[in-house]
């Protein structure tokens, strides 16, 4: 069975490019465009998040906060996918739950390569 990952990310043009590269690696993917329509669509299995930092309404930081909040997804990696590369913001993330770091503009492998190795089998 594909595994579900969650790509959250106020730009629509970079869910779509990450949706794409994850779909073509064999897992499913739900999208949301900020950290608060990301927590309406947190009702199923999600294997994995991947996350920007800077949004609208929820930043990533806060979004990842009240995901570990939830005793259903306290243990699901996040990714933060951002243009952020300051050690504070980074050291803030890691501080928050975050399991990776991938700064914008990314490489798809590059993505795909931490993407493997958090997702549980």
């Amino acid at each position: 069975m594909a595994k579900t990952i969650m790509i959250v990310d106020d730009s629509a043009s970079l869910r779509q490019v990450v949706s794409i590269a994850l779909k073509g690696a064999g897992y499913d993917t739900i999208e949301a465009c900020d950290g608060r329509d990301a927590l309406s669509k947190l009702n199923g299995k999600v294997h994995l998040i991947i996350s920007d930092v800077n949004m609208p309404n929820m930043d990533g930081i806060s979004f990842l906060k009240e995901v570990k909040r939830h005793p259903g997804y306290k243990f699901t990696p996040v990714i933060m996918l951002t243009t952020e590369s300051q050690a504070e913001k980074k050291a803030e993330g890691q501080a928050a739950g975050a399991k990776a770091w991938v700064v914008k503009p990314f490489q798809p492998q590059q993505m795909l390569a931490a993407v493997a190795k958090l997702v549980m089998p």
